[in-house]
């Protein structure tokens, strides 16, 4: 008789989502594809310019102040060139208030209000799926 084996995964899924907030709404939803290297280049090419860049204009002109939190790919140079080079005010890494929750409302609310027993299921979701309410 033949023995069925079932594969485990060790590590829940995961998706990666950026969006921008502000009292003038919010952006759409920028995905990071699965398997990314979430690099600097990845970051400024795809996140920023494909997506959140052209909706915060689209809020708020070019009325408003760019301001991200610690990541990696946030606060190096060419990040921070690339800002300097296509946002007119942006908040220097130097200048950020890491780990505070006043600052970073989407990530303190979403991972914060998420209950764990939900995170291995949302591998499942796609951008027809998923929305910032």
């Amino acid at each position: 008789m033949a023995r069925l084996l079932k594969g485990r995964m060790y590590f829940s899924q995961s998706i990666i989502v950026s969006v921008a907030v502000s009292n003038l709404g919010k952006t759409s939803l920028a995905f990071v594809q699965s398997g990314a290297k979430l690099d600097s280049s990845y970051y400024c090419d795809v996140v920023l310019n494909q997506g959140l860049l052209s909706d915060i204009q689209k809020l708020s002109g070019n009325n408003f102040t760019f301001q991200q939190d610690g990541a990696l790919s946030h606060h190096s140079q060419q990040t921070v060139a690339f800002l300097s080079l296509y946002v007119r005010e942006f908040v220097e890494p130097e200048n950020w208030s890491p780990n505070n929750p006043n600052l970073y409302p989407v990530d303190y609310l979403i991972y914060g209000s998420t209950p764990t027993a939900c995170l291995p299921s949302l591998g499942h979701l796609t951008r027809k799926n998923l929305s910032l309410i």
